[in-house]
């Protein structure tokens, strides 16, 4: 089977890791935290990469976890597998936010904490601008390279509003949709190839 034929090759052109870009998992990635997931990356040097799992939303608000957020009441979400208990947190902020590292875009990653908490507990923020994550996912030098020639992820660029918006478990699926190439048929297969 030539390759642009085979569903499950990744293009080359696809698989070209920068901060900036999301990584989607192919659909049948056998891993619990990365299975149809997809990962904003936030950096990616020689040494290693980092990001957060876009649409993995946990069953527990920020308010309910963390002292100094009361009423703001969206979900944390579940960055990934690396350090589960230190918040995290992407927006699109950074005029207002010191110490904010620009990523993409309009999208920034961290900053002071205490100027967050303020503009919080002030109404200074929505919802839509800011995502809080638990943990993250990083790749030591070399291994997320490694992956990427086994085809577990297909990388893209997106618009900031995908970044920020993509709370819901569909958002896999919505986001493969929305392409014009062969990934897109990839939403359409079953969570397991044995009830195909």
């Amino acid at each position: 089977m030539k390759p642009e034929m085979d569903l499950f090759a990744i293009l080359p052109e696809d698989k070209i890791p920068e901060k900036g870009k999301i990584l989607i998992s192919e659909p049948f990635l056998p891993d619990t935290f990365f299975n149809r997931s997809i990962v904003y990356l936030t950096e990616h040097t020689p040494k290693g990469s980092v990001g957060f799992i876009l649409n993995k939303r946990l069953d527990i608000k920020l308010s309910d976890a963390i002292a100094g957020f009361e009423g703001w009441d969206d979900n944390l979400n579940m960055g990934g597998p690396v350090a589960p208990d230190t918040l995290h947190y992407i927006h699109n902020l950074g005029h207002l936010i010191p110490k904010s590292v620009w990523v993409d875009e309009d999208i920034y990653w961290g900053g002071d904490i205490d100027t967050i908490k303020n503009l919080i507990q002030k109404g200074s923020v929505q919802k839509s601008q800011i995502r809080f994550f638990l943990g993250y996912s990083g790749w030591s030098a070399g291994q997320l390279e490694r992956e990427l020639k086994e085809n577990s992820w297909v990388i893209a660029k997106v618009k900031p509003d995908v970044i920020m918006n993509s709370r819901g478990v569909d958002t896999w699926k919505r986001v493969l949709r929305s392409f014009k190439n062969k990934y897109r048929v990839w939403a359409d297969f079953p969570d397991s190839p044995e009830m195909n």
